[in-house]
């Protein structure tokens, strides 16, 4: 998949199972307004919608903003190209790196906390 290197900087995501569109653009660094455009973009990001419309981001929309963000931020695409870029690596034998530091830091903070 990507080597998403400029992502390193941005903090943990917290072990919960919703993220409203101010947390995830904490977590991820983008702007809001930003999240909402994407959305319009990139048909992978779906966040569940509720009560008057308000966004519920799960930890996938998460990861894949962050993907997304590193396709555009930092490796210099194009919309248009981050989405090819997205459907030529959507097959799922593809193993994210982002998605295994991830859960490697958060195995590593369990294993401090039982210690």
């Amino acid at each position: 998949m990507l080597d998403i290197s400029n992502n390193n900087e941005l903090p943990v995501i917290p072990a919960k199972r919703y993220f409203t569109i101010g947390e995830v653009s904490d977590l991820c660094a983008v702007k809001p307004h930003v999240l909402r455009y994407w959305e319009q973009e990139f048909p992978q990001l779906k966040p569940l919608k509720r009560r008057g419309n308000r966004r519920y981001y799960q930890r996938h929309d998460v990861l894949l903003v962050r993907q997304i963000r590193g396709l555009l931020y930092d490796h210099g695409f194009t919309i248009g190209g981050a989405k090819q870029q997205l459907n030529d690596t959507d097959d799922s034998s593809a193993v994210d790196p982002l998605l295994i530091k991830q859960l490697r830091l958060e195995l590593e903070e369990l294993l401090l906390l039982i210690q």
